[in-house]
C-alpha cells in the first residue's frame, strides 16, 4: 500500500475503534495494546504498567510475524505467548517504521473482517 492509503485505511480503522469502544480516536500504542488484549485472549479485565507494556510487545511479535521477523514459541505457565526473533529487523527511519505498523494493524482488523 502506498502511504496516502495506510493513511487512508488508518484514519478509517481509527474512527470504527474509537466508536465500537466509545472512545477518543486511538494512537498507535493503544492499537497496540487492544491487539495485545486479543492475542492474549483472557478479555478485558484490568492490567498493570507492565503487563500493558507487554502487551504492546505480543503485538508487535505479532504483527512482524506476518513478515517473517518473529514466531510464536508457546505460552507460559499463565497462558502468555512468547516470541523468538528469527531474522534481524532492517534498520528502518521513524516514518517508514510508522507506516509499516500502521498497515500492519490494518491488515490485522481486516483478517479478523473488522473493517
Amino acid at each position: 500500500m502506498k502511504a496516502a492509503e495506510v493513511n487512508q485505511k488508518w484514519n478509517v480503522l481509527r474512527e470504527a475503534i474509537a466508536k465500537s469502544f466509545d472512545m477518543e480516536l486511538p494512537d498507535l500504542k493503544v492499537m497496540l495494546f487492544l491487539i495485545g488484549v486479543q492475542e492474549l485472549g483472557k478479555g478485558p479485565k484490568q492490567f498493570s504498567k507492565r503487563e500493558k507494556e507487554e502487551l504492546m510487545h505480543i503485538a508487535t511479535c505479532r504483527l512482524f510475524s506476518s513478515m517473517g521477523f518473529y514466531e510464536l514459541r508457546g505460552l507460559d505457565e499463565e497462558g502468555w505467548p512468547h516470541w523468538e526473533l528469527v531474522k534481524p529487523i532492517p534498520n528502518y527511519t521513524l516514518l517508514e517504521q510508522e507506516l509499516i505498523i500502521k498497515s500492519l494493524i490494518i491488515d490485522y482488523f481486516q483478517d479478523l473482517d473488522y473493517i
